[in-house]
């Protein structure tokens, strides 16, 4: 088994398939699913399945700039938020880079505008990959210069 990369509470995560360079996600290990921002979701069936279309603002706080992307619809799943509140999301499945990894997890789209993090990582995502220290913030990945800012445009390189 290879050796587990420690992650702080937050950290970066690029999804390069959905154009999405950064986002800054919530690791929650109470969680088991992980999901993402999404708004102006809809169902597009073709030939080839299902797709999911749809819109993310990956910054906190922020509407724009967005990203205008889909995936292929994997499923729909039942999912009981925090306050209990039970939910049919859409679900995708797709890689991210993280604390210099690439993998695949599922992805639930949910609107997320009302909370602090527009990703959150869930448990079956670090299963087998990663360790969490609570007192740690970007563990896995920090900005390379000084004044970097990496809340700025999502098409502009640091």
């Amino acid at each position: 088994m290879p050796e587990l990369k420690t992650l702080g509470w937050r950290e970066w995560v690029r999804i390069p398939e959905l154009g999405i360079q950064r986002i800054k996600a919530k690791v929650d290990t109470g969680a088991r699913s992980s999901c993402l921002h999404a708004f102006d979701v809809e169902i597009v069936n073709g030939e080839q399945g299902s797709r999911v279309r749809f819109k993310v603002a990956p910054r906190q706080r922020a509407e724009e700039p967005f990203v205008q992307t889909e995936a292929p619809l994997l499923e729909y799943r039942e999912i009981r938020s925090s306050t209990g509140h039970k939910t049919n999301r859409p679900v995708i499945r797709i890689p991210i880079r993280l604390a210099g990894r690439s993998f695949e997890i599922d992805l639930t789209l949910v609107d997320r505008s009302e909370m602090g993090f527009r990703m959150l990582l869930g448990r079956e995502a670090l299963r087998g990959r990663f360790l969490v220290d609570p007192a740690r913030s970007y563990a896995g990945r920090k900005p390379k210069r000084k004044g970097v800012n990496p809340d700025r445009p999502l098409n502009q390189e640091n």
